[in-house]
């Protein structure tokens, strides 16, 4: 006698018999993956979903808070800078700094009266190859940092461009309130308030970026020949600008601190310690 077969399974007969079976008490997420492909529970991107238009995606909405960082940086950057010399530290620095003005301002004339005449074109032109030159040179050393991936030239190409951004900000509205004549403008006096413009004598402008751009590389590197190079070419663009005539000697004092000034400061507010010898101290000579 043959054994006799198994009678078929009759799924619906199971659940009548469990009715009591309700998919609302199965934990949260148990069909997630089947609905949405493998991965997709766990936050991985899903197979329609490639990984370069995930990470395009990111850089998206990463972008609107780089550049809201970067303003309220330059913001905080800005009220330092102004509150820097009413700190207490910073008095001797001060005191040197208007002692200085006052004596230029006093011998200006005097002073542009005995500079060897002609020859003012190639000044000027020996000046703006020299801001051109250093300018060039630290962007160039910005893209190494970025192809290469070196943290150091990296820091030193983006805090030069915050110090110039912040240098900037404070030209601006010296220039406009100064209103200083050049010394080849007017009765020849260098009289003040008498421009309603930017493009005016005082501060010196091409001593001002020029010795911000330089502070930020003496800091960031300790070795001589780059500090004596920086400030070379920064003092070579000061003393062409003014043989040119076209800054008095208290414009460019006054240019040339306050780019040294806001550079030092910069570093000292957002370098690395890890990079540069320098930014482990806070008040730190030229050389």
């Amino acid at each position: 006698m043959l054994p006799s077969a198994p009678a078929p399974r009759n799924d619906v007969s199971e659940l009548a018999v469990n009715a009591d079976f309700d998919v609302t008490t199965l934990p949260a997420g148990t069909f997630d993956e089947d609905a949405d492909g493998p991965g997709a529970a766990s936050g991985q991107n899903a197979p329609n979903q490639p990984a370069s238009n995930q990470a395009a995606s990111d850089q998206d909405t990463e972008r609107p808070g780089l550049v809201k960082r970067s303003v309220k940086r330059v913001l905080k950057d800005q009220e330092r800078i102004y509150r820097g010399p009413f700190k207490p530290s910073n008095f001797k620095w001060d005191a040197l700094v208007l002692a200085g003005t006052t004596v230029f301002l006093i011998e200006d004339r005097h002073i542009e009266n005995n500079l060897p005449s002609g020859h003012f074109t190639l000044y000027q032109a020996t000046s703006d190859v020299g801001i051109a030159a250093l300018g060039a040179s630290l962007g160039a050393v910005w893209l190494h940092g970025i192809k290469a991936n070196d943290a150091h030239a990296k820091e030193t190409g983006e805090l030069t461009l915050e110090t110039l951004v912040n240098t900037f900000l404070i030209y601006t509205p010296m220039q406009f309130i100064a209103g200083r004549q050049r010394p080849e403008e007017g009765n020849g006096h260098g009289d003040f308030l008498k421009h309603h413009s930017i493009n005016t004598s005082f501060p010196g402008g091409h001593a001002m970026f020029t010795y911000a751009m330089a502070t930020i590389v003496s800091h960031e590197y300790s070795q001589k020949w780059v500090q004596a190079l920086a400030y070379g070419v920064a003092s070579a663009v000061t003393v062409s600008r003014y043989l040119a005539k076209d800054h008095w000697a208290s414009d460019m004092w006054v240019g040339a601190a306050l780019g040294i000034g806001i550079g030092a400061d910069v570093f000292h507010a957002h370098c690395d310690p890890d990079l540069s010898d320098s930014c482990k101290h806070h008040v730190r000579f030229i050389f």
